[in-house]
This record gives C-alpha cells, structure tokens and sequence, in this order.
C-alpha cells in the first residue's frame, strides 16, 4: 500500500450555497443561486426571473447567471433548496466537531460572496458576514483544521449578474477583486489555502460536453466572461501573495478525462481536442500565464471576437497560481461514430464506455481515470495538487439510525488507491477533500437525495425533515482511513 506523505490533507469539502441556509439572515444578499428552483434527475432546476415584465424561468447550469435584462425573483409557487440547504449557518459548530471526529486535517469550504458584499456594489463588507466566517475558521483552528476557502463556487451576487450581465462586462473584474482582496486582509492568520473560482471550465462544459449545444453568441460570451475571470483571479493571486507571501493560491478544474471511442484517428484528434477546449485552456492560463497555441482555433470555430488587453496579457503572466486543484467524479468517451448506447443523465452525455460502470446519475466510475488525469496534469504544469472534490452521489436507506453505505466506500476506496499509484509515479499530490462530506444540496439537481456525505442530514427533496446529523458506516470508515494516513483501507 502507498505511504501517503508527511502532512498529507486528509478531508472533506462543501459549497456555502449547498450547506449554509440563512440565505436571508445575517445581512446577506441574494446570490444567483439563491433564485434556483429544485430539479431531479429527469427535471432540470430553473433559474426564475421577471423579464419584459413577465414571469419566466429557464434551465440553469451550474455557474450560470441570467438571461441579458432579467431581473432575479423568488416565486411563491417554486422551492428553492439552498435557502435552508441543511442549515450550516445554525449548526457550524457541531457539524465541525463531527469532521473533527472523522480527524479532518483540512476542510473545503466557500465564502458566499453576498454575505461579505450583499450587492457586490458596497464600498464597504457586512461585518455580520466577516464574523460569521471568523467564528467558523476560529472553529476549526480549535480543531486543528486547516481550511481551504473557495473565492467563488456559485455565487454571485445577483444585482452584480444583473448589472454586468454574468460576468459579460470588465466591471465584474474590480469587483471580485475588492472581494477577494477584502477577504485575504481579514483572515490574514486564520486562512493559508484559497482558491479563486470553483470549476472555471463549466463555462465551456456546459455549453458541448454536458449534452449542450452551444450557439455562436453563446460561446462568444462564455470565453469573454472567462477571460474576465482570468483576469480577476491573476490580481487576486498577486493580492493575495502581497498581503502574505505564504498565502497558496490555487485554481480549480472540474476534471473530466476523455478517452477515443475507437482506434480511428479521427476520434483520436476529437479526444485531444477535447481536452484541449476543456481541460487545458483554462489549465494553461491560470498555470502557465498565457493562451495556448490553440485558443485561436477554438476562437475561430465559434467566430470568437475577445476584449483582451496588453495589460490583461501581462497581469496574467503575473499572476499565474500557486497549485492546481480539481474535481473528479467521471470519464467520458468521445466518438464522431454514430452512438448506439448513449448516456444519460445529470451533467452525462455522450457515448457509453463499456468497461465502466455508471451510477444512477448517469456517471461512469473510473478510478484509473483519476490516476490517468493526475499524471497528465502534473506533467504539464510541474504544480503542487490537490483532488478538492470526488465522491459518489446515491440514494441511501436510513435503517435503525445510520446508513450502510459499503458502495461509497468501496468508491472511495478505489480512488484513494488510484492517487496513491499517481504519486508512486511521482505526482506531487498535497491533499484529498471529498465531495459533500455531510449531506448536502446537490448543485445539479438541487436534491437532498443524491447523497455524498459521511453524515446523513434528516432533510428530504420536499425541505422537510427534522436536520438531524447521523454518521454513515463510511464516517468510521473514513476516520480509519486518515488515521492510518491511507495505508488502512480495509472496511
């Protein structure tokens, strides 16, 4: 069995919109999120907004903002998870000793933006907001818990989406900066780790590999709001080392590896073209500090026209991150055959693998995959990195107060072997947070029922149920497992 290294990150992560609740508490504003319906596997969650005067709503992504002159509004017929989600803002401190019982070295949290700026536009944060995130890092200091704070997982302020058009204007930039920047002189001591946008490549997922089918004007606008982003998150790493040069940076990928449907070369290049528009283009900019060589042909495929600066060229050059991080919960196969066994499912498409075996989501479980992206990835960049999310999303059966989850271990199991193989061959791996480590609203359906966590919260689809917190079979599994440092992954 692999030896994990001295200090390795052993925990567990979630999102603030996924776990907090007090959506209107505090002096928060409302975030994007905060105006998305519930969904399900066959049902999409909506985002629901006035426009022309009218009440409408349309399907939401993850990271999406609204339609250009829309207006963010909560309906009374809808339900709208994430404003309770499991109440986290009420039960930090337990929910905090129960990772601690698990023996967390490290927890994966976001800050919700609208909790330090309620609009985006103040000059000045809620100071209820920096308290609230105070106590929390406090918590887990008392724990010996480091956290690693997401800038950005999902949440924008809804009146800066509204103003900048989901990140469609430069404004967006000086305002995520001052956020940002407002955040590293405040927890200055008590935070070490950051990273700047949850999952920055869903900008181009969402719109080809997740079944979309992006037009023109939709790609136009998706590479120009991240080139934006790229730009916010080169000054905020630049900030952020002027205010603590021991402050680490990172960025964070949502990592799909893709594989040829067959031998034909034209499925070859398919597959590393890919890679290319999915995982590398944001990689290369945020690692490297500049476009790669084939940016202009994606750009030229679309008709992409970008508003880039000479001084944008050089602030990214500046500020390229400190470590690159990244989800992983899936492979894809991609084919210019036709598709006779298709995918489907939440965020799946495309044609189905058939050495793999896929969830009820429609996710294939590829552990050798995670291996295969972790060497690919540190061979490109020579980077630190850090797996921040992997888990397996299922239904669970409570029975007699806890849950019997051996299908979540043995998933977990598989792919903490597989990163032990990636550092055998010499990948820097510096940590290991698990996706959604107590139960939590899932950002792509926006059900409680598709569980990742080690805690089972008593809360259903519908918002009801009593938020009790009750460890799974996997918690002591899990705990064992850090114990031993990943050498004991035995059930």
């Amino acid at each position: 069995m692999t030896k994990f290294p001295k200090g390795f990150l052993w925990g567990g992560a979630t999102a603030a919109n996924q776990v907090e609740g007090g959506y209107d508490e505090g002096g928060k504003g409302l975030s994007v999120t905060d105006v998305q319906t519930a969904g399900s596997l066959e049902a999409p969650r909506y985002l629901t907004y006035t426009l022309d005067g009218k009440k409408q709503k349309s399907p939401a992504l993850p990271g999406q903002g609204l339609p250009k002159g829309a207006k963010g509004a909560i309906f009374d017929d809808e339900y709208y998870p994430n404003h309770v989600a499991i109440d986290f803002y009420h039960h930090y401190k337990e929910d905090i000793k129960l990772f601690a019982e698990m023996g967390f070295k490290v927890y994966r949290l976001s800050i919700a933006w609208t909790r330090i700026f309620p609009t985006g536009l103040e000059d000045e944060p809620n100071q209820e907001g920096l308290d609230f995130y105070r106590r929390v890092f406090e918590e887990l200091k008392k724990y010996d818990i480091e956290p690693l704070v997401t800038i950005s997982h999902y949440e924008d302020p809804l009146t800066l989406s509204e103003k900048y058009n989901d990140w469609g204007d430069r404004g967006m930039i000086d305002a995520y900066v001052k956020y940002a920047t407002t955040l590293f002189k405040e927890y200055k001591g008590l935070v070490k780790y950051w990273l700047t946008f949850n999952e920055i490549n869903t900008a181009l997922l969402g719109l080809s590999t997740f079944g979309g089918n992006g037009k023109d004007e939709d790609f136009q606008h998706n590479y120009q709001k991240l080139h934006y982003e790229f730009v916010a998150s080169a000054r905020a790493v630049k900030a952020a080392h002027e205010i603590d040069p021991n402050y680490v940076v990172g960025n964070m990928i949502c990592g799909i590896v893709f594989y040829p449907g067959s031998p034909d070369p034209k499925d070859v290049l398919l597959n590393r073209y890919n890679w290319e528009q999915n995982i590398f283009y944001c990689g290369d900019v945020q690692c490297k500090g500049k476009y790669p060589t084939f940016a202009k042909r994606l750009w030229a495929e679309h008709n992409v026209h970008l508003d880039i600066t000479d001084q944008d060229l050089q602030e990214l050059k500046e500020g390229t991150v400190d470590m690159y991080t990244f989800s992983y919960y899936m492979s894809n196969m991609v084919t210019t055959h036709e598709v006779k066994d298709k995918v489907g499912g939440n965020f799946a498409a495309g044609a189905k693998n058939p050495y793999l075996n896929y969830s009820e989501w429609g996710w294939a479980t590829d552990p050798t995959g995670l291996q295969y992206y972790l060497e690919t990835i540190y061979d490109r960049y020579e980077l630190p990195v850090m797996v921040v999310e992997n888990g397996l999303g299922a239904v669970d059966k409570l029975e007699d107060g806890t849950v019997h989850d051996s299908y979540r271990i043995d998933y977990l199991r598989q792919h903490i072997e597989a990163m032990g193989k990636a550092i055998e061959n010499g990948v820097d791996l510096r940590g290991y947070t698990t996706w959604g480590c107590i139960d939590c609203v899932s950002a792509g359906t926006g059900q409680m029922s598709k569980r990742y966590g080690f805690i089972y919260v008593d809360r259903d689809d519908k918002g009801e149920g009593t938020l009790k917190r009750l460890p799974k079979d996997s918690f002591y599994w899990y705990k064992k497992v850090i114990a031993s440092d990943g050498t004991d992954l035995s059930d």
